[in-house]
């Protein structure tokens, strides 16, 4: 294959000796004269690729579907393109994705209930995979793509999830015997199972009975003529390290599971919708605008036991309405990490953290402790990749933040290698581990004690 550059991608390269705090540093230093000092986003391209390394060591059997509407930057989308991921589109976004020349048979429109319009773009696109829930959905595929290759997604318990997705989507086992049993009828071509276990899910076992119960529909669908042959897993995954239950702790129990109900000559081939399990090490800066000093009965913070008497009101440059919108919808809980370092001897106080519109609801951080800060000061808030910025509103008349995407040269070279000889996972785990980790810890950004607790967002 021909090589290709980073215009392509539209990242800086992180030269030797370079860090990408020294990004940070100069996108700081280039707004400082201006009035215009805007919240934004610094990406690490060659965290996709480490997680991307991860994610095949830890599931060898389950091929990577990213989920586009978590984040369809044309950066992000073609690097996981050269890396070999499929695309789990929700929409006709899938056009975004065939437009950057992924093959059709990559992508899966995974929307139980779609548009018989965009069922339609997916028909004249070559997208055949899709999944479907409902009788209706049978009856509009027939009349609109009548040669898709169907998914049936089943509902699972996620009574363990933060967010639970089986409250709208997904057929009971019963249900799943009459659906294919009306595909049948329909001439229509099944082709496997899905389910979503619910985002941030805290209990792995829920996998383990989703699976189960996807090979109950396996064998019906088989029962029935249907050569069934995908097993779609989902997501529910975390894409950082400060969750109580952890990427590798899920896997180990999934694996077995498959090796059980699925084992490798039964020939079904397995996938895998994900967001932050790949996306998490998306920094973002923004700017304190204003502050305000508060007696304990005005605090933002619901505590009465406030240091010092005081506390501080901080007002920053974007909001729940804008990238903090995962506090609202995936209840995130984001953590500030300081640019300036702390005097040894400064004090702490209580401090709220809001966001730049009129509404009161738009509240970054409810209480947290940290030095007193001034007006101009910038806060860093990590592992916001996933359901933030593609999710944010221009409520108030704000604007989403800009993104500026990062590449080291050794992550560069690795995914030239890749693009030219293919991924093969175990010959280059060794090159991928010298790659940088974060923007903060990898740079030497010195987080104060209380603020060293990043994003957990689990989609």
């Amino acid at each position: 294959m021909n090589s290709f550059s980073n215009e392509e991608f539209d990242f800086t390269f992180l030269d030797e000796g370079f860090t990408a705090k020294d990004i940070l540093d100069q996108k700081i230093n280039e707004v400082s004269s201006s009035d215009d000092k805007d919240a934004f986003y610094v990406a690490d391209l060659g965290d996709v690729l480490k997680k991307h390394f991860r994610w095949y060591k830890a599931l060898p059997r389950v091929t990577p579907f990213y989920a586009v509407k978590c984040n369809d930057s044309k950066a992000i989308v073609k690097t996981l393109a050269t890396l070999g991921a499929g695309f789990d589109c929700a929409s006709k976004c899938f056009l975004i994705v065939s437009n950057i020349g992924v093959p059709p048979e990559r992508i899966i429109y995974a929307n139980p209930c779609k548009q018989i319009s965009q069922i339609k773009h997916a028909a004249n696109s070559g997208v055949q995979m899709m999944t479907f829930d409902s009788e209706v959905e049978l009856m509009k595929v027939a009349r609109a793509h009548p040669k898709a290759k169907l998914v049936l997604r089943i509902a699972t318990d996620d009574s363990k999830a933060v967010c639970r997705l089986s409250v709208k989507f997904g057929a009971t086992l019963k249900t799943s015997r009459l659906l294919l049993e009306r595909a049948k009828e329909l001439d229509l071509d099944i082709i496997g199972v899905s389910f979503h276990v619910g985002s941030g899910c805290t209990d792995p076992e829920t996998f383990v009975q989703a699976i189960s119960d996807a090979r109950c529909v396996f064998d019906m669908g088989t029962e029935l003529g249907f050569s069934m042959h995908l097993l779609d897993i989902g997501g529910g995954f975390p894409g950082s390290e400060d969750v109580k239950l952890k990427f590798e702790e899920i896997t180990n129990v999934i694996n077995p599971a498959l090796d059980k109900y699925f084992p490798c000559d039964s020939g079904i081939r397995i996938m895998q919708s994900l967001a932050d399990t790949m996306l998490h090490q998306l920094s973002r800066w923004q700017l304190t605008n204003c502050k305000k000093s508060c007696i304990k009965e005005q605090s933002g913070s619901d505590d009465e036991d406030d240091t010092n008497g005081k506390t501080l009101m901080y007002y920053v440059n974007d909001g729940v309405y804008g990238s903090f919108n995962c506090i609202l919808y995936d209840h995130a809980h984001v953590k500030p990490v300081l640019q300036k370092r702390p005097k040894p001897d400064e004090g702490c106080y209580s401090c709220s953290i809001w966001g730049p519109t009129c509404d009161g609801l738009d509240r970054i951080v409810e209480r947290f402790d940290m030095p007193e800060l001034q007006v101009g000061d910038w806060m860093l808030f990590e592992n916001m990749g996933a359901y933030t910025v593609a999710a944010a509103s221009t409520f108030n008349g704000f604007q989403r933040p800009a993104i500026h995407y990062v590449m080291s040269r050794p992550a560069w070279q690795l995914m030239q290698q890749i693009k030219e000889q293919g991924f093969v996972a175990e010959e280059e785990e060794q090159d991928v581990s010298t790659l940088p980790l974060s923007c903060a810890w990898e740079s030497g950004i010195e987080h104060h004690p209380a603020a060293c607790a990043s994003t957990s967002i689990n989609v």
